[in-house]
């Protein structure tokens, strides 16, 4: 254990002069550290409705069932509408900039409703308002199911529940949280790929060879480095959200869920590095197995970013739980297939 000890900490040593790697890391502490201050302009990108609360969007209304929809926009707060007898009118304005939407209401024989709007083009409130419309649409949509319920022949399909949740949370937990914990994984499997594929390059794989260590061990050495990188970040980051009045649940749980994928995304890295030898080659197969992998664990039961959100929230299931279980297990048998493999055909030339 003290050979694999030493090579771990020369690989540890040798990341200070990583510049890249080194920015990456403090990019990261900086969001960690001032999380409660940048989610405010996050959020604002992550959901622009959620920062409108002192802005009143004014929708110009028009068409010959505008009337219909007049209630709907002025039962929301920061809703304003506008009526206009002609299209012509609402449009004059809205070029004007006194409105900031233009909506056009119809109705078509059978009784459906067809709306079409008109928003801003390279305003900088563009986002905002196609926002605000977009739940105009909702609201007007679930007034419209509701008027027309008992006329239904059959059901249709069942709109989205109404969420009152703050986007803040909901960031907070789905997105932050999930990038700060898995972003040092795939970091680590990066510099797992550069430490193996160097040896290579700058040939000082022979000085290593010459020395006591085996191939296995030199191996060993580099992944432990890089395995327990992403661990450790990750823990300083969830500690530094919590010093910002994010609680965060379950922190061992999740802490193991990073450590077990980090093996796994350590493992990848190296598997490339000792297949292709070559460091832009190594790194292109990494990169695309880890976009494949990571997307692929979306179509099971529970993702690793669904799973560190609810474990993050104090909610898990059973199912999240059986899920770290399960990516401990092939991570740690991808591992201990590697050894294997390099216990029995060594480093090469």
């Amino acid at each position: 254990m003290g050979k694999r000890l030493t090579v771990a900490k020369r690989e540890l040593a040798s990341l200070r002069s990583e510049k890249t790697i080194v920015l990456a890391i403090l990019i990261q502490l900086f969001v960690a550290a001032f999380s409660s201050f940048l989610a405010v302009g996050l959020v604002s990108l992550y959901d622009p409705g959620s920062v409108s609360n002192q802005f009143v969007v004014e929708f110009g209304v028009t068409g010959e069932a505008g009337e219909d929809i007049v209630p709907v926009v002025e039962d929301e707060r920061g809703w304003r509408a506008v009526e206009y007898g002609t299209e012509e009118a609402a449009m004059r304005d809205f070029r004007r900039g006194e409105i900031h939407a233009v909506l056009m209401v119809e109705r078509a024989p059978d009784g459906r409703a067809r709306v079409r709007a008109v928003a801003p083009d390279g305003n900088v409130r563009t986002t905002l308002v196609v926002t605000q419309i977009k739940g105009v649409l909702e609201a007007f949509e679930r007034n419209e199911r509701q008027r027309l319920d008992s006329r239904l022949d059959r059901r249709p399909v069942e709109l989205p529940p109404e969420s009152s949740s703050s986007p803040y949370f909901g960031f907070t937990y789905t997105v932050l949280v999930p990038l700060l914990t898995f972003l040092p994984v795939f970091v680590s499997g990066s510099i797992a790929v550069d430490a193996i594929a160097e040896e290579y390059d700058r040939g000082t794989l022979e000085l290593l060879r010459v020395t006591p260590l085996t191939a296995t061990d030199i191996v060993d050495g580099k992944m432990l480095a890089m395995g327990v990188l992403a661990p450790v970040q990750a823990g300083a980051w969830l500690a530094l959200l919590s010093l910002n009045g994010t609680a965060i649940s379950n922190p061992l749980e999740i802490l193991l869920l990073v450590t077990g994928f980090s093996v796994g995304v350590v493992t990848m890295g190296a598997t490339a590095a000792l297949a292709f030898r070559e460091r832009k080659q190594a790194q292109f197969l990494f990169s695309m197995g880890v976009l494949v992998v990571f997307s692929a664990t979306y179509l099971l039961p529970e993702s690793p970013a669904n799973a560190v959100a609810k474990l993050a929230i104090g909610s898990p299931t059973t199912t999240t739980h059986l899920s770290v279980a399960a990516y401990l297990v092939v991570s740690l048998a991808a591992f201990v297939g590697l050894r294997r493999l390099v216990g029995r055909r060594g480093l090469g030339e």
